[in-house]
């Protein structure tokens, strides 16, 4: 029975297909015209699926790669957040964002991307925010691709607290 309807679908398909044919010709389209425009529209279906593909892949990198500059924020975040100098000068809880854009949000992380030695390097800037107003700071960080485990490494992580006369609290240094 399962042939039986494959048979049938096929010869349906078949027909289907003739029926087309037959309707392109009396629009004046060749069968070999009606060929190429199919092809035509197959190779667009294609690009545009690989179009779609290569997008998420760019997104995929920029979430869940090690080295992306979210991921370097999320690090450097949470050792500034935790560390017990930040903790005496902002006080808990503290907040870290970044530039202030013009719609107001405060998401976009300043940072550069250069390669030195072969090694792909990365600076960040980002602020830091205690509990009462006034308590602010910039958060520093460099880091550096490691060769042999492709993950990022942090050659420093400093704060820059804004206050008078300044200090600066280093945290790591690896230079």
């Amino acid at each position: 029975k399962k042939k039986r309807r494959k048979v049938d679908r096929c010869q349906h398909l078949g027909e289907d297909l003739l029926l087309h044919l037959k309707s392109l010709e009396l629009e004046g389209y060749t069968k070999s015209e009606f060929l190429a425009l199919s092809t035509v529209k197959e190779a667009g279906k294609d690009l545009t699926y690989l179009v779609v593909v290569l997008v998420g892949f760019g997104v995929f990198q920029e979430l869940f790669s090690s080295s992306s500059p979210s991921k370097v924020y999320s690090k450097a975040f949470n050792k500034a957040r935790l560390h017990p100098e930040v903790i005496g000068v902002f006080g808990e809880p503290n907040k870290c964002f970044g530039e202030t854009s013009r719609r107001g949000r405060r998401q976009q992380v300043s940072h550069v991307e250069y390669m030195k030695d072969g090694l792909k390097h990365m600076r960040l800037k980002f602020y830091i925010e205690g509990e009462e107003p006034g308590h602010q700071g910039t958060v520093h960080t460099e880091s550096k691709e490691n060769p042999e485990t492709g993950k990022c490494e942090f050659r420093y992580i400093f704060v820059e607290v804004d206050t008078y006369p300044r200090r600066t609290i280093v945290m790591e240094d690896n230079r």
